[in-house]
């Protein structure tokens, strides 16, 4: 198998090398018809071999009840034995970038989980879907509202459902603010503050730093857990934002954002502060209702989180969000229960994304937004 870099597939795909040729060749083939609704435990592909599939997503997937690691695609070679020896994957369903359209024919392989760089969220959700295979993207969903368009499109096309990798929606503590919410058990949110936010020190040419692959800076990463936290922490889509951007090291951020806060104005009257930064650390959802208040400290990492209220301490008991998440999209599939993501809420935060950059770039101004309840859970 031919290696390929993610720079250099990345740099094929804006020249249309890897593009639509590819898109209109993968093989149809119907979801149900591969997928078969028999099984009771679902195979499930990494595409793309990095950190979080390395020391997440993959050993979550050896404690799943209702799907399994079945397949991988990557672009390093030496990670195929490697993967291979460690989760026992045949041969016969070990992808590279290339061949990737051959994963249709392959049956104990049902959903397709798309863990690289931004820039190449939507061309590899696509071709899943194109080859009849369940998609999980990870967040952000693309980096363009028209990419996730493309995404939902070409899903709903071949028939089979398209989740986006909201692990926090599938843990207690998050489900505990939602029912807060929802029952208002403090009375209506009137103010609520959404921070997420880590500090990058490591290598100046990481993915994350490239615009061309990340499509955007710490709004792009870490931003999305702010806006998700600030729309479940009230229950409602914002109606209009107003955003600012900071910058501390341009030397380091060269092309993307450092630090953006922003804020937002909902239906029913509250309103809520967002920051997110890849030059600080923060961690935090709080909201302030009419009779109490509620926060999560942590709030979006990996665990466990934490929580308390003016009622008293949030206790639930930790386990591996991935393992909730990835079960959670398999009992969608095989059992028709809620798809906790669905492709509309991932394409609603990106239109709110775009919305912000929107309003930086004018200025500062605030940028109405007609939501809805699109992609409300």
């Amino acid at each position: 198998m031919e290696k390929i870099s993610r720079r250099v597939f990345n740099e094929k795909i804006s020249q249309g090398i890897l593009g639509a040729g590819l898109l209109a060749s993968a093989p149809l083939a119907c979801a149900m018809g591969q997928n078969s609704s028999k099984k009771s435990s679902l195979g499930v592909a990494l595409v793309g071999l990095g950190s979080y599939s390395t020391y997440q997503l993959a050993p979550a997937l050896e404690q799943t009840q209702y799907c399994h690691l079945a397949g991988i695609v990557t672009g390093t070679e030496d990670k195929e034995s490697i993967w291979a020896s460690k989760y026992n994957i045949p041969e016969g369903s070990i992808y590279n970038y290339q061949n990737f359209d051959n994963i249709a024919n392959n049956e104990n392989i049902d959903i397709v989980y798309v863990v690289l760089p931004n820039s190449m969220h939507a061309e590899f959700s696509i071709r899943a879907a194109q080859a009849g295979k369940h998609v999980i993207c990870e967040k952000p969903m693309a980096i363009s509202v028209e990419e996730c368009d493309a995404i939902i499109e070409a899903c709903e096309k071949a028939g089979v459902s398209l989740g986006v990798g909201y692990r926090l929606h599938s843990e207690p503590y998050t489900q505990e603010v939602k029912r807060f919410v929802k029952e208002k058990t403090f009375g209506k949110v009137t103010y609520l503050a959404a921070e997420a936010a880590y500090q990058s020190r490591g290598n100046p040419g990481q993915w994350r730093l490239n615009k061309a692959l990340s499509g955007g800076g710490a709004l792009m990463n870490m931003g999305v857990y702010s806006i998700q936290s600030a729309i479940y922490g009230t229950g409602e889509n914002p109606v209009s934002v107003t955003a600012q951007e900071f910058s501390t090291r341009p030397d380091y951020f060269k092309e993307t954002d450092e630090t953006i806060t922003a804020q937002f104005h909902f239906p029913g009257g509250a309103v809520g502060n967002i920051f997110t930064s890849h030059n600080a650390n923060a961690n935090r959802l709080y909201a302030s209702c009419e009779r109490g208040w509620f926060a999560l400290e942590p709030a979006n990492n990996y665990g466990p989180l934490a929580g308390t209220s003016s009622k008293g301490n949030i206790n639930f008991t930790h386990e591996s969000q991935q393992k909730l998440q990835m079960d959670d999209f398999a009992r969608h599939i095989l059992e028709g229960t809620v798809n906790r993501a669905p492709g509309e809420m991932g394409k609603r935060d990106m239109i709110i994304v775009e919305a912000i950059y929107r309003s930086i770039a004018e200025g500062n101004r605030s940028i109405p937004l007609s939501l809805g309840s699109m992609g409300l859970i």
